[in-house]
Parts: structure tokens; sequence; C-alpha cells
């Protein structure tokens, strides 16, 4: 893969294995697709960033607006009950926790007066879920239930290293084994988190470095795919810590920002991304429409709520 001007060539020595790709539906020019879920029937639901907006792509490959906020929305999560909750800011720049239910209504759910950049989002246990803040640097806790939220970790390894810097710190979040994994985007850091028999945060450790993540997903043996963002790519990263190369800006990766397993029967082994077309860092040719791709990296995903 050719880095993209301007960049540290933080891949250069990563071998390519390009996966078979087929975009499912592509956006106008300057939507950022920012985040996506699988819903249990194989429904993907994904987040248009900047005006708050969530679609659904079903079983006939046609987009519908599902959901519309007054605010920008970010990150998707499935709650038990089948509702989605959504990380985003209201039309006051508060950070927010929205519910959406099946039938595309969405709710507040809970604010976050002292939360500056919610992102990224994932189940802990039961009522409990872990809520990146890529500003402040921290991960928050929510419960559902108690309609509550807490700091979960505040720690320098989910900081940006400077204020001034635009790029996200704590980013993508899942949870595989025992232990919480974060992306710190600006950093180009990937943190392992050991999460305690009680659900609190062991000391973090990083586990690769330098390595530009934005989203990522494990597969059943704990193989990492990730989305790369301004470097136009998927990649795999082994339990090792072998980077592989799977799909590039030819295969639709341009700003690539989101990444789910399906989770329909015979879809457990394709990999959805969403782009934004490169907005945050075009490609000498341009800015592309935003998309929806189809990987087939032949191997099940571990599965999420």
């Amino acid at each position: 893969m050719s880095t993209p001007p301007g960049l540290p060539s933080i891949f250069a020595e990563s071998s390519v294995d390009l996966v078979p790709a087929r975009q499912i539906a592509d956006f106008p020019i300057n939507t950022f697709l920012e985040s996506i879920a699988v819903g249990a029937d194989g429904t993907l639901f994904f987040t248009s960033h900047l005006d708050g907006k969530v679609f659904r792509i079903g079983t006939d490959g046609i987009p519908i607006l599902h959901a519309t906020i007054t605010g920008k929305a970010t990150g998707l999560a499935f709650t038990p009950d089948g509702n989605l909750l959504l990380s985003a800011w209201d039309d006051r720049n508060i950070s927010t926790v929205f519910t959406i239910s099946p039938e595309g209504t969405a709710t507040v759910l809970v604010t976050l007066p002292d939360g500056i950049f919610l992102n990224g989002l994932t189940p802990l246990a039961e009522d409990r879920y872990l809520i990146a803040d890529s500003y402040r640097g921290c991960i928050w806790e929510l419960n559902i239930a108690e309609k509550t939220v807490r700091v979960w970790l505040e720690h320098s390894d989910l900081a940006r290293s400077s204020s001034d810097k635009e790029f996200p710190a704590v980013n993508g979040l899942k949870i595989y084994g025992n232990s919480l994994y974060a992306s710190n985007t600006e950093k180009m850091q990937f943190v392992r988190i050991p999460i305690l028999l009680d659900g609190q945060p062991g000391k973090p450790e990083i586990f690769l470095q330098p390595v530009n993540l934005d989203d990522f997903a494990f597969d059943q043996d704990g193989n990492v795919y990730g989305t790369t963002h301004i470097y136009n790519s998927v990649i795999k990263i082994t339990p090792s810590r072998r980077m592989t190369i799977i799909a590039q800006a030819e295969q639709g990766m341009a700003g690539s920002t989101a990444l789910a397993f399906g989770r329909g029967e015979g879809d457990r082994t394709s990999i959805y991304v969403i782009t934004n077309g490169g907005m945050s860092f075009p490609l000498p040719t341009g800015l592309e429409p935003a998309k929806v791709v189809k990987l087939d990296v032949g191997i099940a995903g571990h599965s999420l709520i």
C-alpha cells in the first residue's frame, strides 16, 4: 500500500493479501459515515455523523433513513431488548446518548455535560456499556437501566498528545476475552486494558504501535480487523501482532471509518465497512462518495450484542 503524502509510513513493511470486496451502497461526496452495527437478522445500521442520521440496509440492499437527531451522530451498539444506543452531540453540542427504537424513534437516555467527544461504545455486562470520549481521554461507563454515567477509566494512554490535536484519541472499543481493547487514533496506539472480576479496569498497556486504527472487530481466533481511516485501508492484526493489508483504496476504502462482522446465517465471514470517501485526508484524485463495502475474510467473527 502506498502511503498517502505527508503521513508516516507505518504500513510500509506490512504484507498485502487482498480479500474479495463488493460495494453495497454509496452516498454523496462529503457524507461522513461514522459507525456501524449489524442486527441479528443481518440488517446493517450506520450513522452519518455530520447530519445526525442513522441509516439501515436490509436484505434488499437499499439504504433507508432509520432515525434522525438534531445534532451529530457517532457510535452505535445494540441493547438486549433490540434498541440501538447512539453516542452523539445534541443541538447545543452537549454530549448525549440516545436510544433508538426498532421503529426509528430517537429518545434522549442521558446527557453528559462533562463529556467532550463521545465516540465508540461497546457492551460491558448486562445493562452496562463503555463509551470512548476522544477529547477528554477517558472511557465512560453507562448504566442504561439506572440512566447513570461515571468515568470508568481516565488515562494518558487514552488521551491526545496535546489538546490542540484534531484527530481523536481513544476511539474504537471492543472486548475480547478478559480485556477491553481501545484504539488511540491520534497517538497511533492500540491499547489493551484488563477487565477485573468486578468489571473495573486494570492497568492499560500498549498492545501495538505505531498503528493507525479507527474502528475494529475481532474474529473467533483473536485476529483484529481494523479500519485505518486516513490510510484508506482495512488491516488484519494477528495475536502475534503481525499486520496484513486486506483492502485498499482500490477496493473502496477511501476514508475507511468503521466495520462490523455479519451476523446472519451464512454471513459470518463477511465484514461490512463504511467510509467517508476521504474527507479527513483526501486522495490525490480528490474526494470519493462515501461507501458501504462488503469484504469476505473467510473466517467467522466474534459475536457482540
